[in-house]
């Protein structure tokens, strides 16, 4: 009897409708902070995800083409398509990983442009693709630009981007920081406005729910000691930015990008109206909501999650 009640549970779990993965496409600066490397890391290691290209925008694309080269290869995605957007001299002195995308492995030969890969992509699978954008947007424009008919067949669109209100302390150590332009926001300020108005669902993951998510010494001398492709190739990226920035703990803005995708309990989302003003200040308004912004995290719960998830 048992035999006969553990075969038809065997057949059930066989046949039963497994959820597809989610198809995402990540337009990323890496190779400035660090916490792009951790994003793409933690996309990587998510089987509920499926990494249709990464895209480099901003600056020096295509050293940053490069360096997503030598993370796939060396953590044995060298199958995934890596595009370059337009190049500028934006923010070249930044680079603070610049000796391991110059390290030579990996490399290839060139790169398809990444709107004409993006737009591909989404033509390809209407309604199903989810662009994950964690740097500054000017590829997200260039797509806006080229054909925005097509672009608004995108499932969303998710970005580590913009602040809505003061940042507090949580310790009450130090005076609240006003809210300003966050980076992301303000290095393209005219494509953070068309994203927000040409009607595709945007989720915003701004530094109210991301300045507070550091890697503190003991969880990253945790990770880092699994020894594996990928918390290897997190680790020697780390120690490059470090010695660059002089700084040791890093804040982990944009993986949370990924992990309220997996985790939505993570980062809870409040539905807003956002406009982005002409200085590049996000502000929440009255209005028509036009994204879901996530407010505060749990950044205990989020360090946790990533160990897990990256470490295994």
């Amino acid at each position: 009897m048992r035999t006969l009640v553990s075969l038809i549970a065997a057949l059930l779990l066989a046949t039963a409708p497994t959820k597809a993965a989610e198809k995402i496409i990540i337009d990323t600066d890496m190779g400035d902070d660090i916490d792009d490397a951790f994003a793409l890391a933690l996309a990587l290691k998510s089987p509920e995800l499926q990494v249709l290209g990464v895209s480099a925008a901003f600056g020096d694309t295509a050293t940053r083409a490069k360096m997503l080269d030598r993370i796939l290869g060396e953590t044995g995605h060298g199958d995934i398509p890596v595009t370059v957007g337009v190049p500028d001299n934006v923010n070249r002195e930044g680079f603070t990983q610049r000796r391991y995308a110059e390290g030579g492995r990996f490399a290839r030969a060139s790169h398809p442009g990444s709107v004409d890969f993006v737009l591909e992509q989404i033509r390809k699978y209407p309604g199903e693709i989810t662009l994950v954008a964690v740097g500054p947007l000017p590829n997200v424009g260039a797509l806006i630009d080229r054909d925005p008919a097509t672009f608004r067949k995108v499932k969303r669109v998710v970005i580590m981007g913009g602040n809505i209100a003061p940042q507090i302390d949580a310790y009450g150590a130090a005076a609240p920081i006003p809210v300003h332009a966050e980076w992301n926001i303000k290095n393209d300020i005219k494509s953070a406005q068309k994203l927000l108005t040409v009607g595709v669902p945007v989720t915003m993951l701004p530094l109210d729910s991301t300045s507070n998510l550091k890697l503190h010494d003991v969880a990253r001398e945790a990770l880092f000691s699994r020894s594996t492709p990928t918390t290897d190739m997190l680790a020697l990226t780390y120690h490059q930015w470090a010695y660059a920035t002089h700084k040791a703990a890093p804040t982990l803005y944009d993986p949370m990008t990924i992990a309220s995708m997996l985790e939505p309990s993570l980062c809870p989302m409040t539905t807003m109206h956002i406009v982005v003003d002409d200085t590049g200040i996000t502000r929440a308004t009255d209005g028509a909501p036009n994204a879901q912004v996530c407010l505060k995290s749990d950044p205990e719960a989020f360090i946790r999650f990533y160990l897990n998830r990256v470490g295994q």
